[in-house]
């Protein structure tokens, strides 16, 4: 069983910048479509931001131009840049592998950091 564990997580002001990462404990992060899910308190997961196989990306549209993911494959490691961050990007943030493709069922989900910008 892979263990997704993520990190980076904190308190900012508007504006403010964080660096999410997901470290995994085996080569997952180079053999699956990988992506960051947020979710708040009564709500559903929404994915924020995913990268394939080949680094091709796909963003939410209320996050495009201020969040930026990446992996490294040799780290088996998954970033999540996210700056220029506002009170409604306040969410858990959560790493996951897909199943299959970039759609469909997660194989793995990290227990998730917690993200709060205040105004």
């Amino acid at each position: 069983q892979v263990q997704l564990v993520e990190s980076g997580g904190g308190s900012v002001q508007t504006g403010g910048s964080l660096r999410l990462s997901c470290s995994a404990s085996g080569d997952i992060i180079r053999t699956s479509c990988m992506g960051w899910w947020s979710q708040v308190p009564g709500q559903g997961m929404v994915r924020v931001a995913r990268i394939d196989t080949l680094g091709i990306t796909s963003y939410l549209d209320s996050v495009k131009g201020r969040f930026t993911i990446s992996k490294d494959n040799a780290e088996n490691t998954l970033y999540l840049q996210m700056n220029r961050l506002q009170p409604e990007d306040t969410a858990m943030y959560f790493c996951a592998s897909y199943v299959s493709g970039c759609s469909g069922a997660l194989r793995s989900r990290g227990e998730g950091t917690q993200v709060t910008v205040s105004s």
